[in-house]
């Protein structure tokens, strides 16, 4: 719990009433309670988006507490008053679903009001304060009634210093009203003052413009962007401003984005990009009747190569790289090989980086050719280096194989190499083969082949080819044997069954394995002697021209060989090609309704399948589709035909010998789609309402000729013909409409065959209404003096409908809620200066604009200012260093100039290593005095210099005195402790256990994690990050409990952190009950231990016993801790039944019961004692303390509890202290006091609640004290929290 307290609010001054206030003080407090120990992934507590403020209303309103809040499971909201009492009569709750608030609504009624925010998670309060003003004037009705008696005095004039003052009062009210207004002030002289007025007015029209800070002279480098700027202050924004190079304008539209024009407020900008030596001048900027000048300096530096070409060696075939980077971007430039100039084509790739410094050539797939000289040649520039290969390896993909051939065959050796370009030699048995008509040798690309002729038995042997290459002395070899074995007859390859078309040729090959053999032919049995070839062992039958007569079955024998095959007819189908052509030239055409016959004729042996397909998707038969083929036409039948039956209609004819196909088209015609998609209204006035659509998708087969627009009355049903348009035209205006009144629209397209559906629009109303304007912008200070300051604005977005007549200006102090118009009349300028300010005050301005609908929402407020005279420029920057760094940011700081007057901002600027050029980390001034500068290149090193800047101008910079790289600054392992890591966790067997650890460290260290010293390799899910891990075990188990500890390592150190885990259930049962009597009328339980009362601390046993006569049990005692117990209390002749459980934090273990019952005998002895007489005894005697308070040390921003024992009797008063206030009744310290223990809770610890901390208890008879210290400290401050532990006695205490 919380609490923030705040110092009275300053009551404002009204004109003609003073305001008081009844609450002296503003309080706002926050408190939480917290319900769930650990909250389930994607669920959390509620929160507060927007809190509720204090408020102090004046007495009679009603006063309004908003707040917004979040949380899931989705949090109630309730409103409750801190003194208890209801809610007075009246007051409202409610949810506002538009802007997502709970509102609450109360009566003038002064209390703390209470936002509690509840889910099952947690409950959150935040208590404000309704401070209630009321008026001392009094309203006396007695004054109020009329009566009779002298007139009423005149009022009295307003008496005016001076006649300047009187001046400023005439310059803000109408004309009409001068000289009214001067009378009421005493000043007689009205037309005087009324020229004097004028005079005025034109000596500020003359100041038009205001040059604030002129342009000045710019030196830049070739290739990059000069800037040229000034601050100037107008009293016209649109007037007209002319940019000017030498003596002539500049064309900024023609520019192609060489001149840029910006402004940023009251400064306005030139951007000259690319800059070369001709942009060298004199550049101006006329506005008004001022003209301002400055000159544009280019610097050129001298070309030179920053690195040069080298010698370059690279694999065949792989892609040589060489790149050179100049000084400065040159305009031509030149590759050259051997003295021959590289153009850019598939071998070489000439590539310039986008600043134009760096060249790259890339040769591809080098070659022995490409071993030479490179050079690149710039102006008087040559730089050369050498290009070398290194050969690939030679490699056989196919090796020579064994081969095996008869006598007088043909023997062929081939082999297949990585590369073409070797040379080739053949050899055998060791000998080099000469090329004969027996040695034939092929090199044809890659592949290698020896061809021996005639072989006989002599050419038996070993061959071997040997390869080799330029520019690589190796010799790589593949080798074979060859074997020629004597000939016998048989059929190396036998006759095919062959197929022909009528009048082609058929020809009917054997091939034997001994060319000397001969054969006969025969047809169906009987010797055929048509044309026979022979062709070494090759035997062929050739028909040239097939025939039915040539059908059969032939047979080829000869000695010790027979091969058969058959001869047959096929024809593939087949379609005139006038019939192909004519039906793709004329498109077969139905209109809707009717039926298409397509008919195509064709030949085909045998007769082939018909397949017809539509837009590439096969037709098949159905209720309006019939296909049919007869001997020689294919017929396609579509009745009823629709739009959607048009595509592209494809034939398809197949039979075993071939495939044909026909393409045609068919166009079914009918009326167009409705017109496209939503209909857009481009006008809508009182006067006209301008529509515009898409032309329909599908004109139906015929070209849409117009449109027609019809129109009806919201709430009518008949539909008016309004108009027609060309088919070329999808727009149209209705002129005659009735302003606010709502119509609805429709358009159909019009073809040869018909209008069609329409397409209507939704409800359109002619005009708008008119609202009252939205919000103006921010008011810009511009101008500040002692007693005045000049404020300017943009009109808001939407003036509502309705021209802005003008604007209300109003001012307020800062810390007051009261808001003063600055003037009576509406300000019709975006600009005002308000005067009559008293000085070193500050002030705030808002503006509202006013049309006809009234005035709108105020703007926001202006920034704060004070008002006093213009301030000099800020002086040197103190102190500039570097905070921190990362391998893509570095972080900077440094202290406001000690010259000058105070800055209003820092311009922070950068460069790389690199180069020599400045620029600016941030678009505007940067308002603190820290920055991080993000978006860095790793490792690369930066300069920065800063220079400190106000409204009267920018200071001289300072610079950083070395370079910084880009990196993280070394750092041992950390655990970030504010993630609140537990060292104590209780988890429930079966559910789930999660440990997430958030850490530090520089490089990121490695994480092992360790259970009881080993590391784990079980069950668990480990997620590793960068700056976290997290330990998952989704279901634990009782084996799963003990020590874990998570380590981190770097190169710089090490850290750990332990976890003691404990996984608990419910408990296992005791065993093996026994009862006996060890003293009369008791029994004593002794049982064997629960294993997990043995182990967990926290487990203790529960007894309980039951009266035979009665099925209910009663418990005897708790938390008992030995395997032993003795019940007392036990009634005479009763039977009982005794019943053991063991508890822990989980529940109960089931029970362990007495087997039989247990009987007390009754004792039949009379008992006679002599009982002394009874003296009370005064049991009261003075507090003391048993257990004191402990010193403490919390980190700021987390909750401190203190607590301490003690006895007293009467009840002693606790009094609570800090140093020696006394803090018992401050809200802002939570504290319990109950049965002797006393506990102090203090939220949200921050320095000011260092100290000595007291409680003091008193009674009748005595007092005591004790005392402890608290010291919170930051995040960070290691030292002091190594101090403070060492200080601290050793306790269980947890903070």
């Amino acid at each position: 719990m919380a609490e923030l307290q705040r110092s009275p609010s300053q009551a404002g001054a009204a004109t003609e009433e003073v305001v008081s206030q009844k609450s002296s003080s503003v309080v706002e407090s926050f408190s939480m309670i917290s319900r769930s120990v650990e909250i389930p992934a994607g669920e959390s507590i509620p929160e507060f988006i927007e809190k509720p403020h204090p408020i102090s209303s004046p007495e009679g309103d009603k006063a309004v507490f908003r707040a917004k809040v979040k949380g899931n499971p989705k949090p109630s909201v309730t409103w409750k008053r801190e003194s208890g009492i209801p809610l007075k009569e009246g007051s409202k709750m409610f949810f506002d679903s538009i802007n997502k608030e709970y509102v609450l609504k109360v009566m003038d009624d002064a209390d703390n009001y209470k936002c509690v925010v509840s889910n099952q998670h947690a409950d959150i309060i935040y208590t404000v304060s309704l401070s209630v003003t009321e008026s001392q004037e009094k309203l006396d009705f007695k004054k109020m009634l009329k009566k009779r008696g002298p007139p009423p005095q005149k009022k009295k004039e307003k008496k005016v210093v001076d006649e300047k003052e009187m001046l400023e009062i005439l310059s803000k009210v109408p004309k009409k009203d001068f000289e009214k207004v001067c009378m009421e002030h005493g000043f007689t002289d009205f037309r005087g003052l009324l020229k004097k007025l004028k005079e005025m007015k034109k000596k500020v029209e003359v100041e038009a413009v205001r040059i604030l800070k002129p342009l000045e002279d710019v030196s830049a480098k070739v290739d990059s962007t000069a800037i040229f700027d000034c601050i100037l202050e107008l009293k016209d924004p649109n007037m007209k401003m002319t940019w000017i190079k030498d003596s002539e304008p500049l064309r900024l539209q023609y520019s192609l984005g060489k001149y840029e024009v910006k402004q940023m407020g009251t400064k306005y900008m030139l951007y000259v990009s690319n800059v070369a030596e001709k942009d060298m001048g004199v550049y101006s900027l006329v506005v008004g009747d001022k003209h301002l000048s400055a000159r544009l300096r280019v610097i050129d530096e001298p070309l030179n190569f920053l690195a040069e070409l080298k010698p370059l060696k690279v694999m065949e075939r792989q892609t040589a790289v060489f790149e050179i980077r100049l000084s400065k971007k040159v305009p031509n430039f030149a590759w050259k090989f051997n003295g021959r100039e590289l153009k850019r084509d598939d071998k070489y790739e000439i590539i310039t980086s986008e600043d134009g410094l760096t060249h790259t050539l890339k040769i591809k797939d080098v070659r022995p050719s490409d071993i030479g000289e490179v050079s690149f040649e710039t102006g008087d520039l040559v730089t050369k280096s050498k290009l070398s290969i290194e050969r690939t390896p030679i490699k056989f993909v196919r090796n020579l194989k064994n081969v095996r051939v008869k006598e007088k065959g043909r023997a062929s050796l081939d082999c297949e190499l990585t590369t073409k370009d070797v040379k080739l030699k053949w050899l055998k048995n060791g000998k080099v083969i000469e090329r004969s008509k027996k040695f034939t040798t092929i090199h044809e690309g890659k592949t290698a082949e020896l061809i021996i002729d005639e072989a006989d038995l002599g050419d038996t042997g070993e061959y071997m080819v040997i390869a080799m290459q330029e520019n690589d002395p190796t010799e790589y070899y593949s080798n074979c044997n060859v074997t020629v074995e004597e000939r016998f007859a048989t059929v190396k390859s036998g006759l095919s069954d062959a197929q022909g078309r009528t009048g082609d040729p058929v020809e009917l090959s054997v091939v034997l394995n001994d060319e000397k053999v001969e054969g006969v032919w025969l047809k169906d049995g009987k010797e055929v002697r048509i044309q026979i070839i022979k062709q070494g062992a090759v035997h062929k039958l050739i028909i040239d021209n097939m025939g039915e007569e040539f059908e059969g079955k032939y047979t080829f024998r000869a000695k010790g060989a027979e091969s058969e095959a058959t001869v047959s007819i096929a024809d593939p189908p087949y379609i005139d090609p006038s019939v192909i052509e004519a039906l793709a030239a004329h498109p077969v055409t139905v209109k809707a309704g009717q039926t298409a016959h397509i008919k195509v004729p064709f030949k085909a042996k045998p007769l082939p399948k018909v397949t017809w397909f539509k837009d590439g998707i096969e037709v098949t038969e159905e209720e309006r589709v019939e296909i049919e083929r007869t001997n020689d036409q294919a017929i396609l039948i579509i009745k009823n035909c629709v739009r959607e039956d048009s595509g592209a209609i494809m034939l398809k004819l197949k039979n075993d010998c071939g495939t044909v196909t026909a393409q045609l088209h068919l166009n079914v015609i009918d009326k167009p789609k409705p017109p496209q998609g939503k209909v857009e209204f481009l006008e809508r006035t009182g006067k006209c309402i301008k529509m515009k659509w898409k032309a329909p998708k599908d004109n139906g087969g015929k070209k849409v000729t117009h449109f027609i627009i019809e129109r009806r009355m919201v709430g009518k049903k008949s539909w008016i013909k309004i108009g027609e348009v060309d088919s070329k035209l999808t727009t149209f205006a209705a002129d005659k409409v009735e302003e606010g009144k709502a119509y609805q629209f429709r358009i159909l397209a019009v073809n040869s065959e018909g209008a069609s559906e329409p397409l209507e629009t939704e409800e359109v109303y002619a005009g708008e209404p008119i609202a009252p304007p939205g919000q103006a912008s921010q008011p810009q200070v511009t101008d500040v003096t002692k007693d005045t300051v000049t404020i300017t604005w943009s009109p808001p977005p939407k003036d509502g409908g309705a021209p802005v007549m003008g604007y209300i200006v109003e001012r307020r102090k800062k810390g007051s809620n009261l808001w003063v118009p600055v003037s009576k009349e509406l300000i019709q300028d975006t600009k005002c200066k308000v005067d009559g300010l008293l000085e070193d005050t500050e002030y705030e301005f808002r503006v509202i604009a006013v049309n006809r609908a009234g005035p709108g929402q105020p703007s926001s407020a202006s920034n704060s200012v004070v008002t006093k005279d213009p301030i000099k420029p800020p002086g040197l920057v103190k102190d500039l260093h570097v905070t921190d760094s990362s391998n893509s940011s570095i972080s900077l700081a440094w202290q406001q100039p000690d010259e000058g007057d105070l800055p209003s901002g820092y311009i922070l600027e950068m460069r790389a290593a690199d180069t020599k050029e400045w620029s600016k980390c941030t678009k505007i001034p940067i308002s603190g005095t820290s920055y991080t500068v993000g978006g860095l290149q790793e490792k690369q090193k930066y300069f920065f210099r800063i220079r400190a800047v106000n409204e009267a101008g920018v200071g001289e910079p300072i610079e950083l005195k070395e370079g910084v790289l880009a990196m993280p600054p070394p750092a041992a392992p950390k655990f970030d402790l504010s993630a609140r890591l537990k060292n104590q966790m209780v988890v429930r067997a079966g559910t789930a256990l999660r440990i997430h650890a958030s850490f530090t460290g520089s490089p990121p260290p490695n994480v092992v994690w360790q259970k009881d010293g080993v590391p784990t390799r079980g069950r668990e899910s480990i997620t590793k990050g960068k700056n976290h891990s997290e330990f998952l075990i989704h279901s634990t188990k009782r084996m799963d409990s003990g020590c874990y500890r998570i380590l981190l390592t770097n190169d710089y150190g090490q850290a750990h952190y332990d976890i003691h885990v404990r996984v608990t259930d419910f408990p296992r049962p005791p065993t093996n009950l026994n009862l006996f009597e060890e003293v009369p009328n008791t029994v004593t339980l002794k049982w064997d231990h629960s294993p997990d009362v043995k182990e967990v601390g926290g487990a203790h046993y529960v007894i309980l016993k039951r009266d035979s006569s009665t099925a209910t049990w009663f418990t005897a005692a708790e938390k008992v801790y030995s395997n032993k117990y003795t019940v007392t209390g036990l009634l005479p002749g009763r039977k009982y039944f005794f019943r053991v459980i063991a508890r822990n934090d989980i529940g109960d273990s089931d029970p362990l019961d007495s087997k039989d019952s247990w009987h007390i005998n009754k004792d039949k002895e009379t008992f006679h004692a002599n009982v002394k007489e009874y003296k009370e005894r005064d049991w009261r005697h003075a507090p003391h303390f048993i257990t004191p308070l402990k010193n403490h040390a919390v980190r700021r921003g987390q909750d401190c509890t203190m607590s301490c024992a003690f006895l007293g009797n009467p009840r002693p008063v606790v009094t609570l202290y800090k140093g020696n206030v006394n803090i018992t009744a401050n809200s802002k310290f939570w504290y319990n006091s109950s049965s002797g223990v006393c506990t102090v809770m203090i939220p949200t610890c921050t320095a000011k609640d260092n100290g000595e901390y007291s409680i003091l208890i008193e009674n009748e008879l005595g007092e005591d004290r004790c005392s402890c210290t608290l010291t919170v400290y930051d995040k960070d401050d290691k030292s002091l929290l190594d101090s403070v532990t060492e200080s601290l006695p050793k306790s269980k205490h947890r903070w």
